[in-house]
């Protein structure tokens, strides 16, 4: 049986790729950085998950903690879904999501380097990475030019990914993903925020949603297809690069749109606050996702349409109000 070491696993696609991993015969530890993930602990059960995944606490500053991990558990790999990931905090705490964000990344590889160099690496990476770009869609040969802190961290952690892959000859591989969303995404995130919201007015408990800039547009999918193609880039022999996206922009003011127009809610209980604007922003982004397709045989048709589907019957569902 392999073990799977996931960090960060109380994140929106933790417990996703952790089904997966179960699913096909994995041992599963997730690691976290408090035990009292209380708060997080319904999403395995919500997965029915929560018997088949041991939870441990690790502190991704310390390597001496890194290696206890690794010695008691001896995992043939390790996705590192750990960061400070929200673009809007990092503005707000650039300090702190560049420190944890890179030494975290610096100390697992550097771990496998020296004592573990069989282990295969996954690192989340981020279409953040990219910024503003002159040319759709963003390919691996995309100048990099980050406008965020959080950007900038991940454009870092890609970097040493690749430097420890070409200088070291680990098998360590960058996932740059896409937005992507589910219903285990956080309340704070803007789609997660505008389908319960909307369905919050619906119920006459809220009275407007406040949004942000709606002129802008971003490539979504969904979490645990994206999660798929996580899994299948650390089961080729060699280690390579990927981007996954859907391959297609969509308008956040169309988002809200059909959103609210599936609820029967008038947009104009639609509220913009320019308070919620950051302070760069990227007018359009899309990637190139023909590679992923290709080589590692990943299926993904969904359009965002559908996700949003699938979205507002799940939190109809199981929101509580």
């Amino acid at each position: 049986m392999k073990t799977a070491v996931i960090t960060g696993i109380t994140g929106q696609d933790g417990p996703y790729l952790a089904r997966i991993l179960i699913e096909k015969g994995y041992k599963v530890i997730g690691t976290t950085r408090s035990y009292n993930i209380d708060n997080s602990f319904w999403k395995f059960k919500y997965l029915n998950i929560d018997k088949d995944i041991i939870v441990e606490k690790l502190d991704l500053m310390d390597m001496s903690n890194i290696l206890g991990i690794l010695k008691k558990y001896h995992p043939a790999e390790i996705y590192n879904l750990a960061a400070q990931s929200s673009v809007g905090l990092s503005f707000k705490e650039p300090l702190g999501t560049f420190y944890f964000n890179t030494i975290s990344v610096n100390n697992l590889l550097e771990s496998i380097k020296l004592f573990f160099p069989e282990i295969k690496f996954y690192q989340a990476c981020s279409s953040e990475m990219f910024g503003k770009v002159k040319k759709l869609p963003i390919t691996l040969n995309t100048s990099m030019n980050p406008i965020s802190p959080y950007g900038v961290t991940k454009m870092a952690s890609f970097f040493t990914t690749k430097v420890y892959r070409q200088s070291y000859n680990i098998f360590a591989v960058n996932g740059i993903l896409f937005n992507h969303e589910s219903y285990l995404r956080s309340n704070n995130f803007f789609v997660k925020k505008v389908v319960r919201s909307a369905i919050m007015i619906k119920r006459g408990i809220l009275n407007f949603l406040e949004v942000g800039n709606l002129d802008l547009k971003r490539d979504f999918g969904y979490s645990p297809k994206y999660m798929e193609a996580v899994w299948k880039m650390l089961q080729l022999d060699s280690p390579e690069d990927f981007i996954i996206c859907s391959g297609k922009s969509i308008l956040l003011r169309d988002i809200v749109e059909y959103v609210f127009d599936k609820l029967n809610i008038s947009m104009k209980l639609v509220v913009e606050n320019e308070e919620l604007v950051r302070p760069d922003e990227i007018e359009d982004i899309y990637g190139d996702n023909s590679k992923a397709k290709k080589k590692l045989k990943w299926e993904y048709n969904l359009s965002f349409f559908d996700v949003l589907d699938i979205l507002i019957e799940e939190e109809i569902n199981n929101l509580k109000t």
